[in-house]
């Protein structure tokens, strides 16, 4: 059926090489695609949305476009990057207009801020400038300006380590293939000071999330599955990066499982080994196709106590499957510093039937008051989401 309000399509795909072959048998895989129509916002919306017990959520800004991630600074002021607008606009709870800060940044995606200075990047470039007191930034100089092309995953997250590392995330240019640098479907590391880098961890198709656990200083990401192994298959994935591990892509899904549609193959070692032996499987997953985008730990005190160290992630919602999932942002569960369940936080962006929705979840931040940002990049919306009765 095909419509203004719905596309659904069905291909079936056959390994086209022996190579993607699992002892002679094809593997036939039903993929499906289906898209909710999207309503604009309206104040409506505000009120289907649910949150736990003692929660509320209200707009922190809206008419703002492809409003993607956020960064917010040491006064306040909260940093949005556009990729759609090409620029980065200052946020201060209750102005009447954001004010740009930055234009023309053709790929501006990730944002971080460190010691006084914002750091942004495009599908190239790592730039840089000072953050003044009244809220504008200094000149902007340039980092790196030779990071990987961008493909199917053009887009790039920055996060700084608590050491001062600085990570980026650079996706894959496919949903699976061989690519012609180590540096794609990877984790960077840039030292700052000398300009040098290096692949933290490999094997991530694109893990466009990620943070650092508050207590343990340990590195948590959240990476997208494939998209050729029909709706319910992989789940998106939440994952212990650690220096040096192999996540997987493009061989292996799930726990390890390797993927015999694809007909890509290691080198020296069979397929089903190293997906074994060589890879690490995920923490947690979500459902497949949900399109897991930011993942932020909560480290503040307005929410209640069982809160902090846990993580909240966005799903933007799946295009990829006849049912759609995702269009909410789920609360992560740790306990000595290990995730041991999810349940949902923020929901309502999709009707009841699936067939339609208010907004595509999309970056996080921390306000100044411990309250939680979220950012929707379709509507251009930021709501926040505050414990009525503080910590």
């Amino acid at each position: 059926m095909v419509s203004k309000a719905v596309l659904l399509l069905s291909i079936a795909l056959v390994p086209a090489s022996a190579s993607a072959q699992q002892e002679g048998v094809l593997h036939k895989v039903d993929t499906n695609v289906f898209r909710p129509a999207h309503q604009p916002f309206s104040e409506d919306i505000v009120r289907r949305l649910k949150v736990p017990e003692g929660f509320e959520v209200s707009v922190f800004a809206r008419d703002l476009g492809n409003a993607r991630m956020m960064a917010v600074a040491e006064d306040g002021t909260v940093y949005v990057t556009r990729p759609n607008e090409k620029d980065v606009i200052a946020l201060s709870e209750g102005a009447s207009e954001p004010r740009v800060l930055v234009a023309n940044l053709d790929g501006i995606h990730g944002i971080a801020i460190r010691e006084g200075r914002i750091f942004l990047a495009t599908i190239h470039d790592v730039i840089a400038a000072d953050l003044k007191e009244d809220g504008t930034i200094g000149e902007l100089a340039t980092i790196i300006d030779d990071l990987p092309d961008g493909g199917q995953h053009g887009r790039r997250t920055l996060g700084f380590a608590p050491d001062g590392g600085l990570h980026i995330n650079v996706g894959s240019s496919c949903d699976a293939c061989f690519e012609s640098t180590e540096e794609k479907a990877a984790n960077l590391r840039l030292d700052i000071k000398d300009k040098t880098r290096t692949v933290f961890a490999h094997g991530l198709r694109n893990m466009l999330g990620f943070d650092w656990h508050p207590e343990t200083d340990v590195m948590w990401g959240v990476d997208h599955g494939v998209d050729h192994l029909g709706d319910d298959l992989p789940g998106e994935e939440l994952n212990k990066i650690e220096q040096g591990a192999h996540y997987g892509w493009p061989f292996c899904y799930g726990d390890r499982q390797p993927d015999w549609v694809s007909f890509t193959m290691p080198e020296s070692t069979p397929k089903d080994e190293f997906c074994r032996t060589k890879t690490v499987g995920p923490a947690l997953t979500f459902e497949a196709h949900a399109s897991v985008i930011n993942i932020r730990f909560y480290d503040a005190d307005q929410f209640p106590a069982d809160y902090r160290d846990d993580a909240f992630v966005t799903l933007r919602g799946s295009a990829n499957r006849a049912d759609p999932a995702g269009y909410k942002v789920v609360r992560v569960t740790f306990e000595n510093g290990e995730p041991n369940g999810k349940e949902d936080f923020l929901t309502g962006f999709l009707s009841g039937d699936g067939k339609s929705e208010f907004g595509r979840l999309a970056g996080l931040a921390i306000a100044q008051d411990g309250s939680l940002l979220v950012s929707e990049d379709t509507n251009g919306v930021i709501y926040k989401i505050t414990h009525q009765a503080g910590g």
